[in-house]
């Protein structure tokens, strides 16, 4: 019987990865649908609104995950971007008179492309360190966009707050666009990590992630790969942020760019399941909906932030995995050659460091 070379397995793994199959394309599907139909299965204004910001969050821990999950880099300050996306927004309909109505929707795309361009100087810095040290830097970048966003009064309003023109929408259905919008940009991003797990982009972060100096000795352009996913990562995040401050309609520095939001959306993404497709989702959707409602029941007494963390130590102890990664391992339904499983990111790895893709 002939026997394939590991290089060979490795290579026909990732063509058949990269394809898609009739059961990911119906989930995909399905997922649109849903989307699409929850604000009128959901009609109330509370409820729209609910499902806005989770699918905001579920977004915002897709676009961490690029970084934070595939490349292994612990980012702790991407409140900072999604501060500029919603100052960018601000800015724009206040001082450039955008107008409004649908026409800020235009800007989201030019505030993304921007932020991540404007990001790559920076990230180049930051990506020169490393665990620890990174993570302490990126908070610092968020602290220092917060301080700025304080100071300078002119552009932001300072600690006054800046007002953005309220969208004349009808009040029956005000939350709808929003939420559209939001929806559209979380597809995008899903659509992006897809793109970026099935490609060599993803395998050259799955070996980043791994062993960074040794990818790098066997010609893998590790510098490169991770500032295309930091850019595109901030760029995602600006995004979420700019249709937030539309909906919003009120910018104050300590809100626009807030630690709790950082740290809220890296909780998402870790009880999901990181370097997973839908782990940030699943962790949003459980994460989201709780935290408003312990905000709202217990927000007086700050008792709801004590309800936040036994919510996450729960579901840490009895799913340490993620909640995807662990479902699927207890319900039998993991193969050994699922994009999705930590075996198919050590198969990456091994095909980096065995054929020296992106070298």
């Amino acid at each position: 019987m002939t026997r394939l070379s590991p290089e060979s397995r490795i290579s026909d793994s990732r063509i058949s990865d990269s394809r898609i199959r009739p059961a990911g394309a119906g989930r995909a599907v399905a997922f649109v649908a849903v989307l699409a139909l929850l604000p009128f299965i959901m009609g109330q204004h509370w409820q729209v609104n609910l499902l806005l910001f989770t699918v905001m969050y579920a977004g915002l821990a897709s676009s961490w995950n690029l970084l934070g999950g595939y490349a292994g880099y612990p980012a702790l300050g991407h409140a900072a971007f999604f501060g500029v996306g919603a100052y960018a927004m601000a800015i724009c309909t206040t001082h450039l008179g955008v107008g409004g109505g649908y026409r800020p929707f235009l800007l989201i795309a030019p505030i993304a492309v921007g932020t991540a361009v404007a990001v790559l100087p920076l990230a180049r810095l930051l990506l020169r360190t490393r665990a620890a040290a990174f993570a302490v830097l990126s908070i610092t970048v968020m602290f220092m966009v917060q301080t700025l966003a304080y100071n300078i009064r002119s552009l932001t309003g300072g600690s006054a707050g800046l007002i953005v023109p309220v969208a004349p929408f009808p009040a029956g259905t005000f939350e709808r666009p929003f939420y559209y919008a939001m929806a559209i940009l979380l597809a995008i991003t899903l659509a992006v990590c897809w793109v970026v797990r099935t490609s060599k982009l993803g395998l050259a972060l799955n070996a980043v992630r791994d062993d960074e100096d040794r990818a790098r000795g066997l010609g893998v352009q590790t510098e490169l790969v991770k500032l295309v996913a930091f850019a595109v990562s901030a760029g995602l995040t600006a995004a979420f942020g700019a249709v937030w401050a539309y909906y919003i309609s009120f910018l104050y520095p300590g809100f626009a760019i807030d630690p709790l939001l950082a740290l809220g959306t890296i909780l998402m993404a870790f009880l999901g399941g990181r370097r997973t497709l839908w782990g940030p989702v699943a962790g949003a959707a459980l994460i989201g909906p709780a935290q408003q409602y312990f905000a709202y029941r217990f927000g007086a007494s700050q008792l709801y932030l004590i309800a936040y963390a036994a919510l996450f130590l729960l579901v840490i102890y009895l799913l340490p995995d993620g909640i995807v990664p662990s479902l699927a391992r207890r319900l039998g339904r993991l193969r050994p050659a699922s994009p999705s499983t930590a075996t198919h990111d050590q198969v990456a790895t091994d095909s980096i460091f065995s054929a020296g893709d992106l070298g």
